[in-house]
């Protein structure tokens, strides 16, 4: 019990936890945003509830129970999180409005070298699964993510939804099944893989092509069905052609869409090959913030292309300001 008690003590749970917590709190909303206010909410509890700590379950098993709970009643009064392709069927890039007010999700900063322990691996945090989570009632999300993501006895899991085995194990079943019908055949288990050496060198590669403004180079490295798309913007592209008149359209300096020259910040998102893209009009001033993108590689193609036009995260995810 004294392990939480003093201010030390405190700062070190705090310190050995909050990653995690974080990561468990975007599993459960699908947003950065709301997972680093659930895990401040979390510890600010727990420092408010310190001298009730019996000691009955570990410091960690009793910050998850807390940031558990806080998340099933954030999502009680809050909406699915959303990409564009589950709104409607493709369309062409501008033909409608940015849509800031649905719930759109948002993309979590990992690194290729985070740790291998199932509450950060990639396979539960790449975007697919985030993405299929969402569709989960939020206490089979819970039941799932607790039981089959972090391993937690099926008692511990029933005890922490205030609920009986027997109805967490159906609870369970029920989520299982779900995901099957929405994740690839190879995503049924789900153990701990980085980006491989090929999947970054053809991220660099697609970088550079955009960076020099190269289409057919970028097109190129796209599979033949790839799925682009651009939050907030709601349209969405599901082939290879689409794309390349996308670019065409934004890329060439005459045209009222150009959006400038590109530089890039690599980086591990979702568990995923992805970069910050920062843009320039002109020759002279600094490249600024434009989109956070994510690439789903299956051999040697991207096959899903998600650009996050947020610039309010690049902050989060602790990228400069402007690009020189």
């Amino acid at each position: 019990m004294s392990q939480i008690t003093d201010d030390a003590g405190f700062t070190d749970a705090v310190s050995r936890h909050e990653r995690e917590l974080t990561v468990h709190c975007y599993r459960m909303t699908g947003s950065h945003d709301d997972a680093r206010e659930l895990v401040q909410e979390t510890f600010l509890r727990a420092w408010s509830a310190r001298s009730s700590y019996e000691g009955r379950a570990s410091v960690r098993t009793w910050l998850y129970r807390i940031a558990t709970n806080l998340c099933l009643d954030t999502l009680a009064h809050s909406s699915r999180r959303v990409l564009p392709y589950e709104l409607g069927p493709p369309a062409p890039a501008g033909e409608m409005e940015v849509r800031a007010d649905l719930p759109w999700l948002q993309p979590f900063p990992t690194t290729d070298d985070e740790p291998a322990e199932a509450a950060v691996a990639r396979e539960t945090i790449e975007l697919a699964f985030i993405v299929a989570l969402q569709h989960l009632p939020p206490r089979q999300r819970c039941a799932l993510v607790l039981r089959d993501v972090l391993g937690w006895p099926t008692a511990e899991v029933a005890a922490t939804l205030d609920a009986s085995v027997p109805s967490t194990n159906s609870a369970l079943q029920r989520a299982r099944e779900a995901m099957r019908t929405r994740l690839p055949a190879d995503r049924s288990s789900w153990s701990p893989a980085a980006p491989n050496p090929d999947e970054l060198a053809l991220a660099r590669r697609y970088a550079a092509a955009v960076e020099r403004a190269d289409i057919e180079a970028v097109v190129a490295l796209l599979a033949d069905d790839v799925r682009a798309t651009m939050p907030p913007w709601p349209y969405w592209m599901a082939d290879r052609s689409s794309v390349e008149q996308a670019l065409r359209e934004s890329w060439e300096p005459s045209s009222p869409s150009y959006v400038g020259r590109f530089r890039h910040v690599p980086l591990v998102v979702n568990g995923s090959p992805g970069a910050a893209s920062y843009t320039r009009v002109g020759d002279t001033g600094p490249y600024l913030p434009f989109a956070l993108g994510v690439l789903r590689i299956e051999g040697d193609r991207i096959v899903e292309l998600t650009a996050f036009h947020d610039t309010s995260l690049f902050a989060a995810f602790g990228l400069p300001a402007e690009h020189r």
